[in-house]
């Protein structure tokens, strides 16, 4: 996997979609990867998902990429978790310490799982703006491949540092909450408010702001979660040329705002 550019494309997200439904997961990852995505996301924070996805990813693992995490507060746990990701996709293309919890200490140990070839891209996470100088610091010792971060018309503090210094250091951006806030979805606007977006392949709301994000060249993957099959291949769509320039963009969010 090309560590310096994993998109852009829209991948799939699992944050509270599957919980232990693996035939639920079946179906939403095949409806994702017929429409040409490629990447999951995943971690053991998100309930038994890593394990609802564990079959269908086994079944066709040469198409599609593992994203998922470490979540642990010591490093016996954080290993532990690695093994059953092991056990469940055969091997991890991006492993992400997830929320900065315990970073410093699990590089040492990952770092040697990637340099042995069963992990492809180091990456770090986190969800929230209070630590983004962390996320940075993580960023600017020059060991992650990617970072994970909160992106959208509502909610842009990565605009600031993070997506300039991805930029500079060439780590690959990985958008969680492109849709809005935890749970939720940014309302959308009467559809004829979308209008002057049609000529470039978006056709729902959520389209738009998958696109929206995607149309910043800093950014590379974003992860919706679904558990509607129709949602995954319509958001699919959205990871495919031509992509917004500024007014476009700008139309978004003042459709957001």
């Amino acid at each position: 996997m090309d560590e310096r550019r994993l998109g852009p494309v829209v991948g799939l997200g699992s944050w509270q979609s599957f919980d232990d439904d693996a035939a639920l997961a079946r179906e939403v990852v095949a409806t994702t990867l017929d429409a040409g995505c490629r990447v999951l996301d995943s971690s053991p924070m998100y309930g038994g998902a890593e394990r609802a996805l564990s079959g269908v990813v086994r079944e066709r693992r040469g198409e599609v990429a593992v994203a998922t995490k470490i979540w642990a507060r010591s490093l016996g746990e954080g290993r532990a978790q690695y093994e059953r990701q092991r056990a469940w996709f055969g091997r991890v293309e991006v492993e992400q310490v997830h929320n900065l919890v315990l970073w410093r200490e699990h590089l040492a140990w990952l770092e040697e799982e990637r340099s042995a070839g069963r992990i492809d891209l180091l990456g770090v996470t986190h969800f929230s703006s209070g630590s983004f100088g962390e996320l940075a610091e993580a960023l600017e010792t020059k060991r992650f491949q990617t970072v994970q971060l909160p992106l959208n018309p509502r909610q842009r503090e990565a605009e600031r540092e993070l997506l300039p210094l991805a930029a500079k250091l060439g780590v690959a951006v990985i958008v969680m909450r492109p849709l809005g806030g935890e749970g939720s979805v940014i309302p959308a606007p009467p559809s004829d408010e979308l209008e002057p977006l049609r000529p470039f392949g978006i056709e729902t709301w959520q389209q738009a702001l998958l696109k929206w994000a995607l149309s910043d060249q800093r950014v590379d993957l974003v992860i919706p979660a679904t558990r509607n099959p129709e949602h995954a291949r319509a958001n699919a769509a959205a990871g495919s040329p031509p992509w917004l320039g500024p007014d476009e963009r700008a139309l978004v969010e003042r459709l957001a705002a």
